[in-house]
């Protein structure tokens, strides 16, 4: 067993998890809750000095390879892990690589925050932390980027490709709804974007990120 990832599902780890059972690989899974201290330990330091879940290792025959960050752990299973057949999550042509690649960073940079915010600020806080407020106003900054990820499904859709990358489910859909899944809670947002809307579903319904779930 070459690949070991840390992290426990309830955490940015989800990802690099889903990305391995979409593949159906055998990995060793250490889950590391990083609210428990786990990450801060000098055993896990030493893989990511950081202090922040995800990680993995690979041992590879020409030394092991670390990587951090979940959106990179993700891209790096599919990449290294998975077959360029155009069937698997594993981008199959440079434009898969290149959707996966700039939607991952969309992903991060545009939305993640404020996806965040909706999350805890309308479902996960107890109700009497949470600040409506701030989840508004998240949701209002959200509309752009939304604005964005609903006229590009648009366009995949006439073209015959109903997700992102490709016809079929890719990485790139995986890390994006990872995070976009965030902001579900705010149905505004969602009536407003009903192809990202449903889109979202299909990929949240997929059966290896409901494993991921169910096993932690």
């Amino acid at each position: 067993m070459s690949l070991t990832i840390y992290g426990i599902a309830a955490s940015r780890a989800v990802r690099p998890l889903w990305a391995a059972h979409e593949l159906g690989l055998d990995f060793k899974h250490i889950e590391l809750d990083y609210q428990g201290g786990g990450a801060r330990a000098p055993e896990f330091l030493a893989i990511n000095p950081n202090g922040h879940v995800p990680a993995l290792v690979d041992a590879r025959p020409e030394g092991d390879v670390v990587v951090w960050e979940s959106m990179a752990c993700a891209l790096y299973i599919a990449r290294h892990h998975g077959v360029a057949d155009g069937r698997s999550i594993t981008p199959a042509t440079p434009r898969e690589d290149a959707e996966a690649l700039r939607w991952s960073f969309w992903a991060m940079t545009e939305t993640e925050a404020d996806a965040l915010t909706v999350l805890m600020h309308l479902f996960v806080m107890p109700p009497e932390r949470r600040k409506p407020e701030l989840a508004a106003a998240a949701e209002r900054r959200l509309a752009t980027p939304f604005r964005v990820i609903e006229n590009h499904l648009a366009q995949q859709a006439r073209a015959g490709q109903p997700f992102l990358a490709a016809a079929r489910f890719t990485v790139a859909d995986l890390c994006v709804a990872s995070v976009l899944n965030w902001a579900r809670p705010a149905k505004a947002l969602m009536d407003a974007n009903p192809l990202t809307h449903d889109w979202l579903r299909r990929c949240m319904a997929r059966p290896a990120y409901l494993a991921v779930r169910e096993n932690g």
